[in-house]
């Protein structure tokens, strides 16, 4: 009996627009299925609605901002509480909110923007969901 390989779905919560697009073409073509939304706002009722497999949120957005986001989804429901996000931001790992977020939160992982190219992205999304 052959089975269809369940492809992970990924969610991409990102203001900038050509920074969400080049995610969501990347990660598309890397056979992934690919919902995006453009603040924390749509990003979240989203979220709930399509329970991704993990979560790449940027944390400066308008509307509401990553970490708000991240708190009001922890706080939702069991799948809220455990689905992993990746935080993506410019700001630096000195930043004491954000990294407070991060060590109180064990499925959620902080990359800088400007340091993890999109490859090496992809492969820590894929060795988060194996």
């Amino acid at each position: 009996m052959n089975t269809i390989p369940v492809r992970h779905i990924i969610l991409i919560i990102e203001d900038e627009v050509s920074l969400r697009n080049a995610l969501r073409d990347k990660f598309s073509r890397e056979g992934f299925f690919v919902i995006s939304a453009n603040d924390g706002e749509t990003g979240l009722s989203t979220a709930l609605k399509e329970q991704p497999h993990v979560i790449l949120l940027d944390v400066v957005m308008p509307k509401m901002d990553g970490i708000s986001m991240l708190k009001k989804l922890r706080l939702e429901n069991e799948w809220g509480k455990n689905v992993p996000v990746i935080l993506l931001t410019n700001l630096g790992a000195d930043d004491e909110k954000v990294m407070k977020e991060i060590k109180e939160d064990k499925s959620a992982y902080y990359l800088v923007k400007s340091d993890w190219p999109i490859n090496d992205l992809i492969a820590k999304i894929r060795e988060i969901l194996s």
